[in-house]
């Protein structure tokens, strides 16, 4: 619902519909618990045909009101603002603008992140000449039976709301849609408005009430009393109840009300990639990730549970083992969710509702009710357990040694303040993270891992380092993800952002090389080798410094070779007031501990190959173990 801050009336004002949409963004604000901010915050751009001459020009007429940011490549501008909309809770996003044709289909990417990550982004791609005078124009996709297809549909199934604007009076219903999805909790998104080119500049007569400041209140809707009363009853007749905690806890800001359940009642809390730090790493009560990169303490918990009860998680393959984990014969699952859709998921018994309204309703409905004493005492006992494996990894033997991957986030852990975000997407490190990092606020722990998306870190902490400024932001990368997509490099050091990149160089795709071996494809095609006359690969990494590319796009770079070297490295980056990046090359052994649960990637049926062989037999023993909740 939204709310007009001044009376309707009848006046117009001459504007283009590029400029009419900035300056309606402009206006648009977000509330919620009386905290009022701008929703659309600045806007991203990467100028060309199809937007320099409409949005460009509006972008520079309305330059007082609305921020703008260069980007150098799309799908790190969407990155961009999605960690600005992560760090700022959904109430506040950015808009990205681009060109028609490959401009427009790079937001593709991001698109599909932003969405199955529940994270609000709204896209203004340029189209084709509506009026059809240019036919075809440069980039324009040709559809022998569609004249009204563009390559902009191709965003249409990773949007949460489409629209293409072929008339100027279509933009006012248009732009309150878009308003309404990418404020609203449980539809939120990315949100696409395509623009064509000559439709962005022609003028039109607008209602002045359409640039009226609009408050967009983010509802907080509370659980249905049966609901509740169900939920309530199931967790009072549970003896090895489980919260899994997931993302949807901290975009409600229901962290505090998370901890006065677990306070109450003395359950559990298990956190998926999105949920870790609802409840601190200290806290009695939090016992670290579940599923697949989960913690042992969490897994055995899961697996002998007989009730889950979901705090806004998605229940992706990782979280539930790909459906190996929750072992228990009579084990049923209670979901607490804004989202039907997931609440429902499992065969469970749903609350559908806001997640801090709901646990706050929650612990009163179950006054009185704790778990028992040796329930209590055995989590306990495991975490601590838990801890020793944990400072086991982290610390190395020695400050002269070639640190590990798990003990250079060993060396940040000694560095990081509670206020600080750690950045990561891809690769082996979120789940040596998720095993291992100790959250110490909510939004100290940022795991893009809806889409795991390698080249989210660098912009995503621009975009954080935007939302928050003067926090410390560390975007955590791997050779890989840093190949993928370093330029926006650049655009920290044009914006003046300090940013850290701490960038491991191990010479290969680690996680993806560990998970070939396992199935059987012998790291295939995951190294960076030298490949020899007769093709084969040597042994020899290519001769690639990546440190100096850093330096060469204008970041100040700090090279370690030593755990200590690393230590004092980390240090200075963190009191910098410009980008950073901290480079080391890792020591490959591996000191992470095993995965605790099984992970669904499924092997060659037949083959010739004594690998593939081998691991065809784990894998049929593993999905034995699958079941269907229902």
């Amino acid at each position: 619902m939204s709310e007009p801050s001044t009376t309707q009336n009848t006046a117009t004002i001459r504007l283009t519909v590029a400029q009419a949409l900035v300056r309606f963004l402009a206006a648009q604000y977000t509330e919620r618990d009386g905290e009022r901010q701008r929703l659309i915050a600045g806007t991203w751009g990467v100028f060309g045909h199809g937007n320099v001459a409409g949005l460009g020009q509006a972008l520079v007429e309305y330059a007082d009101v609305m921020p703008f940011h260069q980007g150098r490549n799309e799908q790190a501008m969407v990155h961009a603002a999605v960690g600005f909309a992560r760090q700022r809770g959904r109430l506040a996003t950015q808009a990205v603008t681009t060109s028609i044709g490959p401009g427009a289909t790079n937001l593709v990417t991001g698109a599909a992140l932003a969405t199955i990550n529940r994270l609000p982004v709204l896209l203004l791609p340029g189209d084709y000449f509506a009026a059809h005078t240019a036919d075809p124009l440069l980039q324009q996709l040709e559809h022998p039976t569609q004249a009204d297809v563009s390559v902009n549909d191709a965003l249409r199934p990773v949007s949460r709301w489409f629209d293409r604007i072929t008339r100027p009076e279509a933009l006012i219903p248009a732009a309150l849609q878009a308003m309404r999805v990418l404020t609203d909790p449980a539809e939120t998104g990315a949100v696409t408005l395509a623009l064509p080119q000559d439709v962005q500049a022609e003028a039109f007569d607008w209602p002045e009430e359409f640039f009226a400041e609009r408050v967009w209140h983010i509802r907080r809707p509370a659980p249905d009393p049966a609901e509740l009363a169900t939920a309530a009853d199931a967790i009072r007749a549970a003896r090895r109840p489980l919260i899994v905690a997931g993302g949807g806890v901290h975009h409600s800001a229901a962290e505090e009300a998370l901890a006065a359940l677990a306070d109450a009642t003395g359950i559990p809390v298990a956190s998926t990639q999105a949920g870790k730090g609802s409840l601190r790493h200290d806290h009695p009560a939090d016992v670290g990730g579940i599923g697949h990169t989960g913690t042992a303490v969490a897994d055995h918990l899961a697996r002998t549970a007989d009730l889950i009860i979901g705090v806004g998680t998605r229940y992706t393959d990782f979280t539930t083992a790909s459906g190996t984990l929750f072992q228990h014969p009579h084990v049923r699952f209670v979901n607490l969710n804004i989202t039907a859709f997931d609440a429902h998921k499992l065969a469970a018994a749903t609350v559908v509702c806001d997640a801090r309204t709901g646990l706050t309703a929650l612990r009163e409905a179950l006054a009185g009710h704790r778990v028992a004493d040796a329930y209590a005492a055995e989590y306990r006992d495991g975490k601590q357990r838990w801890e020793e494996v944990v400072e086991a990894a982290l610390r190395a033997p020695d400050d002269s040694a070639q640190p590990t991957q798990t003990q250079v986030i060993g060396a940040l852990d000694e560095v990081v303040g509670d206020e600080d975000v750690v950045i990561n997407a891809a690769g082996s490190l979120p789940g040596d993270l998720h095993k291992l990092w100790r959250a110490r606020s909510p939004r100290q722990y940022h795991l893009e891992y809806g889409y795991s998306c390698m080249g989210y870190e660098i912009p995503a902490a621009i975009g954080v380092q935007q939302a928050a400024p003067g926090t410390p932001v560390w975007a955590l990368v791997g050779d890989g993800t840093y190949l993928m997509m370093p330029t926006e490099i650049v655009t920290a050091v044009q914006e003046g952002l300090p940013i850290t990149v701490v960038l491991l160089q191990n010479h290969g795709y680690a996680s993806i090389g560990g998970l070939s071996e396992s199935v059987g494809a012998e790291r295939f095609g995951t190294a960076y080798r030298y490949r020899a006359a007769d093709g084969s690969f040597t042994g020899d990494p290519l001769p690639v410094d990546l440190a100096a590319n850093a330096a060469s796009l204008g970041m100040d770079v700090l090279r370690a070779k030593t755990v200590g070297e690393l230590r004092a490295a980390l240090r200075t980056a963190r009191g910098a007031d410009r980008p950073t990046c901290v480079y080391v090359e890792t020591d490959p052994t591996p000191t992470a501990p095993p995965a605790e649960a099984w992970w669904d990637v499924p092997v060659a049926g037949t083959s010739t190959r004594e690998a593939a062989i081998r691991a065809r037999e784990t894998y049929v023993r593993e999905a034995a173990a699958r079941r269907r909740h229902l």
